[in-house]
């Protein structure tokens, strides 16, 4: 995997991605759900509500390097309150 140049924060990264997918499959099996309409006002699942945190948590990102630039961290906190929020309303 040399050629890849992975780091460890890169690993970490798919592999927190592949669990969260690998348990909302297993949820989705041994719990099925209805969808539910939130406030964006269209039928969701939790496939569909991770899908939009991943999105929306890699814009946060995206914005937090743009205009802040260092401090990394705190724009974790502003995905996991995003998150909370997403599979709370929407």
């Amino acid at each position: 995997m040399d050629w890849m140049a992975w780091t460890w924060p890169t690993a970490i990264f798919f592999m927190v991605i592949a669990s969260l997918l690998i348990t909302f499959t297993v949820l989705a099996i041994k719990f099925p759900e209805t969808p539910r309409r939130g406030v964006l006002g269209m039928e969701t699942t939790r496939g569909d509500r991770l899908f939009i945190t991943l999105l929306g948590s890699a814009f946060i990102n995206l914005g937090w390097l743009g205009l802040v630039g260092a401090g990394q961290p705190y724009a974790l906190i502003v995905c996991l309150i995003y998150a909370a929020a997403v599979f709370r309303w929407v």
